[in-house]
């Protein structure tokens, strides 16, 4: 893989994304069909944050699967909003940026998903899964693996 590849070339494009006014109840209902440990959060198109899995977790901790609880869970999940969850201070790319700077966000630690915009709207998104993918899928890299086995 070219390090030195715009973003644009490995990003996901095919985005399931939240509005802040969505209640708790759609981001489980989200990650619970789709494959996906994190969720963009747009208005009126533009990116205004993220959920990740993680967020959502967070939410969640603390109950049981008792009866009454469930009951009181499901109530959360549909009074509280998105906007209560999602994380606004994002690291954001263009998609013209490079791969590796992406991968030196992602070293930090901080992140594991950054956001692509253009002009402020979302375009796509760039997660460590990607390039781990990408890097599996790059012949060339196996091959020169291979070679040193």
């Amino acid at each position: 893989m070219n390090l030195l590849a715009p973003v644009s070339t490995i990003m996901t494009t095919d985005l399931i994304t939240i509005s802040p006014h969505d209640t708790i109840k759609k981001v489980e209902d989200q990650f619970s069909k789709k494959l996906v440990h994190h969720i963009p959060v747009e208005l009126d198109g533009k990116l205004v944050g993220m959920v990740s899995k993680s967020d959502f977790l967070y939410f969640k901790r603390g109950y049981t699967e008792d009866s009454i609880e469930d009951r009181w869970d499901s109530f959360r999940l549909r009074t509280h909003m998105v906007s209560e969850i999602m994380t606004t201070k994002l690291a954001k790319l263009e998609p013209e940026d490079k791969i590796n700077v992406a991968i030196e966000i992602f070293k930090e630690n901080i992140f594991h998903a950054i956001p692509i915009v253009k002009d402020g709207f979302l375009v796509g998104i760039i997660t460590t899964a990607d390039i781990i993918k990408h890097l599996a899928d790059d012949k060339t890299t196996t091959k020169e693996y291979s070679k040193k086995g």
